[in-house]
């Protein structure tokens, strides 16, 4: 057989060979997924992090066919669990409920194993939701009466939070230097203590979603919250620009979804239509409202840009506030 033969009869294999290697790749691809399906959640259970990962798990699980489990893993204020994510296998099969501070407060504050390119986003999913409330004690009944009082007052307010960093805390020190009052951060091992301890009148005030239960029960007296809407849950309380007052704040949802950097994008994207069809869905948002968050639905390509604006935010907020790495 002469050598134009031979090429002749070769070319139609080097053509078949891609084609059956992208069929094949394919079909992998629709089979998913093809067992369990780990969703990492960078937080103890029981608040709302833990709460909207388990709503959504669920939630998901169903449209997809697939049997979804949440692992808990806090630690080094979502850190622990980010990168456990970042270092997991690229198969679809492992998935974070991504925290906004993981990408636009810590990068400011410390070193990490991990970026926003570290990981593959399915968009943006719910809006934190603060409630700002003072103890039933205080002769307050609204924003500008506190800000009064507070300057009337210097150094003598107190204000809890989660911790070091937390979106309460950043809440309390921006409006602070926004309204030009001085107050003390009392800093507390996670929101459910720092409510109690406005229960118990330890603190002054809080920014803190966990709040809301309180509020209901009549326990302390509720001034905003720090959204750019009413909280579902309580109607009656005006938003901070409604009660006049405007603060430095973030633009990005506070949770997202992710995985880890080269999960195929056919699998990220029917993992996104299943989150967007998720958050539409009725009976979420209004589990949602009830864990003090409200759907946000944000596409990939616009979530990854919203936090890496945010992350530039907050580096030139953070020293303000007096808030610095290590």
């Amino acid at each position: 057989m002469s050598k134009p033969q031979r090429l002749r009869l070769l070319a139609p294999l080097t053509l078949m060979f891609p084609s059956l290697l992208i069929g094949t790749h394919a079909a992998a691809q629709s089979t998913w997924p093809s067992g369990p399906i780990r969703l990492v959640v960078p937080f103890p259970p029981g608040g709302s992090s833990d709460i909207l990962g388990r709503l959504i798990a669920d939630q998901i699980g169903k449209t997809l066919g697939a049997n979804f489990f949440v692992e808990n893993k806090p630690g080094g204020t979502t850190q622990i669990g980010t990168e456990a994510v970042a270092s997991s296998p690229a198969d679809g099969n492992t998935w974070l409920l991504a925290a906004a501070t993981s990408f636009t407060q810590l990068p400011n504050l410390r070193k990490l194993s991990y970026s926003l390119d570290s990981f593959e986003s399915a968009g943006g999913i719910a809006d934190y939701i603060g409630v700002m409330a003072v103890r039933k004690t205080l002769p307050i009944k609204n924003m500008k009466e506190f800000v009064a009082y507070a300057k009337a007052n210097p150094g003598k307010l107190s204000f809890g939070s989660a911790g070091e960093a937390s979106a309460g805390h950043v809440f309390g020190l921006t409006l602070a230097r926004d309204t030009g009052i001085n107050v003390l951060h009392v800093p507390y091992k996670g929101s459910a203590a720092a409510v109690n301890g406005l229960l118990t009148e330890e603190i002054d005030f809080i920014i803190d979603g966990a709040v809301s239960p309180m509020v209901k029960a009549d326990k302390v007296q509720p001034l905003c919250v720090f959204y750019s809407q009413r909280h579902p849950d309580l109607p009656a309380v005006p938003t901070l620009k409604e009660s006049g007052f405007e603060i430095t704040q973030s633009k990005s949802p506070g949770w997202g979804l992710l995985a880890p950097k080269g999960t195929p994008k056919a699998i990220v994207s029917q993992m996104s239509n299943a989150l967007r069809k998720a958050l539409e869905t009725k009976s979420v948002q209004d589990a949602l409202a009830r864990a003090n968050t409200i759907a946000a639905w944000m596409p990939p390509e616009e979530y990854g840009k919203a936090l890496l604006n945010d992350q530039k935010m907050y580096a030139e907020l953070l020293p303000t506030i007096g808030i610095r790495g290590n």
